[in-house]
C-alpha cells in the first residue's frame, strides 16, 4: 500500500513538472513569435540598407537576402550572368545578345573559347545569378561630412526644449502634489484632458499663431526653430501626471522637516523632491529627448524653405539628393543611424529609468 502511495506521488510530482515545462515552454514561444514580429521592420530595415541599388531596382526578381548580380567582362563591356536551362543542367551564363525574344546570345564564362552560344526560347523568362553580399554604399551618403548640421541643430533644439520641458513640468506638477489650489482638482482634470487632443486639430491653429500674429523681427534667435522650442516651454501634461504622481509618493513629513529648519517652498523643491525623483525626471528627459530626436512633422512643415535648419530626422527623410545613390537604400541606412542614438541613450541612463527609491526607510 506505502509502495502505490510512493508510485502514485511519484507520478503526480513528474506529471506537475511536465506541466510546469510545457507550459513555460509555450509561453516562451509566444514571447519569442510576438518579439520576431516586433523586430521585423528592423530586420527589414538592415537588409534593404545592405542591398545593392541594382537588386532593389530588380523588384520581386532580386532574392529577400542582400546580393549581388556577378558581371562577365567580355569584349569591353560587362554582362550579367543569369541562368540558362540547357540538356546538360542549369548554366550560368552571361547573355550578350538579348535583341529577340525567341532566341539570346551567351557566353561561358569557363570556356569563353567557345565563342557566342545560341539559346531558343524567351530570355525573360530567365533569372539572374545572385551571389550572397554585403553593400555598405548607401551608408557613404550618410558620412560624417553629410552629418554634422543635421546633429548640431537637433542637439540645439533638444537642449533648449529639455530645459524648457523639465523646469515648468516640475513647476506644474510640484503646485498641484504639495499646495491647495482653489478648483485645483478641476484644473487638474482639465490638463490631463488636453492629452486627448490630437495634434492635428491644433496644427492648423499654431500655424497661423506663428506665422501670422508673431513679428518675427523680434526674435533674435533663428525665427524657424521657434515652433519647434516655444510650446515646450508651457510644460506637458503627460509629464506633468507622471511628475506629481512621483511627488505624491514622497511623504510630507519630509517637508514639514525642512520647514521646520527654516527652508522655503523653492528650497525644498531642489533640495528634498527632486533629489528623491531622479528616476521620474530621468525618464521625463528621455521621453523628451526620444520625442524630439525623430520629430519629423513639425519641423517639415516650419523649415521646408530652409535646409540650414533642418533637423536630422528631416535630412533622412528626403533622402539623398544624389542621383547615384538609391533613395530606399539610403533612407533604410539613415533610418537605422538615427536610431543608434536613442538605443545608446537608453542603455546609459536605463539604471536610472528602472531603478527604485528608498526615503529614510520608506519604500516608494
Amino acid at each position: 500500500m506505502k509502495l502505490f502511495r510512493r508510485k502514485n506521488l511519484g507520478e503526480s510530482v513528474l506529471t506537475l513538472r511536465l506541466w510546469r515545462f510545457t507550459g513555460s515552454a509555450i509561453l516562451n514561444l509566444v514571447f519569442f513569435m510576438l518579439l520576431t514580429a516586433y523586430l521585423l521592420p528592423l530586420g527589414y530595415m538592415f537588409v534593404t540598407s545592405v542591398k545593392a541599388p541594382e537588386q532593389v531596382a530588380d523588384g520581386l526578381g532580386a532574392p529577400l537576402y542582400p546580393a549581388i548580380n556577378p558581371l562577365y567582362h567580355y569584349q569591353g563591356r560587362d554582362y550579367a550572368l543569369v541562368d540558362v536551362p540547357t540538356p546538360d543542367g542549369v548554366k550560368q551564363w552571361a547573355m550578350i545578345n538579348s535583341r529577340q525574344t525567341t532566341y539570346a546570345e551567351f557566353i561561358d564564362p569557363q570556356n569563353p573559347n567557345r565563342g557566342p552560344i545560341h539559346w531558343d526560347g524567351d530570355w525573360r523568362t530567365l533569372k539572374k545569378v545572385y551571389v550572397f553580399s554585403l553593400t555598405f554604399k548607401a551608408f557613404k551618403y550618410w558620412e560624417p561630412a553629410n552629418l554634422p548640421q543635421g546633429i548640431l541643430n537637433t542637439l540645439i533644439v533638444i537642449g533648449i526644449s529639455e530645459i524648457g520641458v523639465l523646469i515648468t513640468s516640475i513647476a506644474v506638477a510640484y503646485g498641484f502634489s504639495r499646495f491647495r489650489i482653489p478648483g485645483g482638482k478641476w484644473l487638474l482634470f482639465l490638463l490631463i484632458a488636453t492629452i486627448l487632443i490630437p495634434d492635428s486639430i491644433t496644427l492648423l491653429p499654431t500655424y497661423i499663431f506663428y506665422i501670422k500674429l508673431l513679428p518675427h523681427q523680434s526674435f533674435h534667435f533663428p525665427w524657424e526653430w521657434l515652433p519647434l522650442i516655444a510650446p515646450h516651454f508651457f510644460s506637458s501634461a503627460i509629464f506633468v501626471f507622471l511628475l506629481r504622481q512621483n511627488f505624491l509618493s514622497i511623504p510630507r513629513d519630509l517637508d514639514e522637516a525642512a520647514m521646520l529648519d527654516g527652508a522655503g517652498p523653492i528650497r525644498i523643491l531642489i533640495q528634498v523632491i527632486l533629489p528623491q525623483s531622479i528616476p521620474v525626471v530621468t525618464t521625463v528627459a528621455m521621453l523628451h529627448f526620444f520625442y524630439m530626436w525623430n520629430e519629423f512633422r513639425i519641423s517639415s512643415l516650419y523649415l521646408t524653405g530652409n535646409q540650414d535648419f533642418w533637423l536630422l530626422a528631416s535630412r533622412v527623410q528626403n533622402g539623398p539628393p544624389d542621383p547615384g545613390v538609391n533613395p530606399e537604400s539610403a533612407i533604410q541606412a539613415g533610418a537605422l543611424l538615427l536610431m543608434i542614438v536613442p538605443v545608446i541613450v537608453l542603455l546609459a541612463f536605463q539604471r536610472f529609468f528602472m531603478q527604485d527609491m528608498a526615503v529614510t526607510g520608506t519604500e516608494k
